[in-house]
């Protein structure tokens, strides 16, 4: 075993004063501003106001939006490098094998509860709210017939070994250009683990270059930061130039029992408690004073990935977090726990179900919450993500595909939201490992 380098430690540190910085400069309120802006011009040349003609509306609204599709572009150009990197920085940095597998048996186990915790609440709210019922018919897309060849089986027994042998990836790079996030947790942890095993002085050598390419990612990040506020003026821009006022106006209960108390604010209070409970006693107060800062970039920024130095530099000082476990759970967590956006894909998928009047029946109920879990399971913590998921399971359920163009619209102010939730998640899963981790001594800490 071998402690993380100094050179990281110090990247570590850059990386974090880099982001600070974008929060001592209120860019959660910057990202507010250019919402209530993008909104309004939005309404003045979209159909709302009439100020442009529709043809019109449709150029300058997608010139407008054209640096917010060039932030989502290089927060997922950079992603797969960031994720490799910091998991396996992450592994190196235990000292302790036996620690380290039971250490991610447990943060498996952890994630995978709370992320099936979150499906099913989101199941029950979408059930007692009914909010697709308050969707006038003519804001539609039109809906065509879903046939039975467009829907793809549901898993079967037969089926589920070659499945799982389909986690580990044959061709890391395929995995990469493809995004599929969860062959490439897979193959990172292999390397991580393979990297502990080895000799010290040999594995050096690797993890200093993984620390440089974690710093070249973040460099990346912070370039697509400062587009952010323009981003977000202009894809609102577009949302509501396209959309129009009335339209949006519909979709308000859709927006608001996925942002209410009994939606993802709900699911937070519950991670408070649980680190109220489990993990050493603090207050849920005392944990959102430590956390605001990160959480506040993770929603002005919609992406878990790009915030990850911060959140881990904050489970350490703000929450006390053992090194080991913070840089081995949280960018673990970054990948593959999206409770928030599982919550999100179960509402999302039944709102649009009661939208178009298609009975799910149990069955399909149950079918929707094992795919939003798993579908979250390794998607990429970047922005807007989460619509390709959600495509992807519609047609499972008979749902017609076109609804997508009536979540892209809110998707925006939605993402922001999730993201946050997500971020949350990681903390208080660092929180609560470290609470049922050996503690490694202060002074083994300094040397590391």
């Amino acid at each position: 075993m071998f402690p993380l380098p100094i050179t990281t430690e110090q990247s570590i540190g850059r990386l974090v004063l880099r982001l600070s910085g974008f929060v001592q400069g209120r860019l959660w309120l910057q990202v507010l501003v250019a919402m209530a802006i993008g909104i309004a011009t939005g309404m003045a040349i979209g159909p709302t106001g009439g100020w442009l003609t529709p043809k019109m509306a449709l150029l300058v609204s997608n010139w407008l939006a054209m640096p917010g599709y060039l932030f989502l572009a290089m927060v997922q150009m950079i992603v797969i490098p960031l994720v490799v990197a910091s998991i396996i920085l992450g592994m190196t940095s235990s000292r302790d094998m036996q620690q380290l597998r039971s250490m991610g048996l447990r943060t498996g186990l952890f994630f995978l509860f709370t992320t099936l915790v979150a499906a099913v609440i989101g199941l029950v709210i979408a059930l007692a709210v009914q909010p697709g019922s308050y969707l006038q018919v003519d804001q539609l897309p039109s809906a065509t017939a879903v046939t039975a060849s467009a829907t793809s089986a549901a898993p079967s027994l037969a089926t589920l070994p070659s499945q799982i042998v389909r986690i580990v990836p044959t061709n890391p790079l395929q995995a990469s250009v493809e995004q599929n996030m969860l062959q490439v947790v897979v193959f990172a942890i292999f390397m991580g683990v393979a990297l502990v095993t080895m000799d010290g002085k040999l594995a050096k050598p690797l993890v200093d270059l993984l620390g440089a390419v974690q710093e070249v990612s973040m460099v990346v990040v912070r370039w697509a930061m400062y587009l952010v506020p323009l981003a977000v003026f202009g894809l609102m821009t577009q949302l509501t130039a396209r959309m129009g006022l009335d339209a949006l106006l519909g979709m308000g209960v859709y927006v608001l029992t996925v942002l209410t108390v009994l939606g993802a604010l709900l699911l937070t209070f519950a991670f408070l408690m649980v680190v109220y409970a489990v993990g050493r006693r603090r207050s849920p107060l005392t944990f959102l004073r430590g956390s605001r800062d990160v959480l506040l970039l993770a929603f002005s920024t919609s992406s878990s990935a790009a915030v990850m130095p911060l959140t881990i530099r904050t489970a350490e000082e703000a929450l006390g977090v053992q090194q080991g476990v913070s840089r081995f759970v949280i960018p673990l967590g970054t990948t593959i726990n999206m409770a928030g956006t599982a919550l999100y894909q179960v509402i999302a998928t039944l709102f649009l179900a009661q939208v178009y009047q298609v009975d799910v029946g149990l069955p399909g109920l149950l079918l929707v919450v094992v795919l939003a879990v798993g579908a979250s399971i390794g998607s990429p913590g970047t922005p807007g993500v989460v619509i390709v998921i959600l495509s992807m399971m519609l047609g499972t359920v008979g749902i017609p595909a076109e609804g997508i163009a009536l979540i892209i619209g809110v998707d925006r102010i939605l993402d922001m939201s999730r993201t946050t939730l997500n971020v949350a998640g990681d903390l208080v899963a660092a929180s609560v490992i470290d609470e049922h981790t050996l503690r490694v001594p202060e002074e083994v800490g300094r040397q590391a």
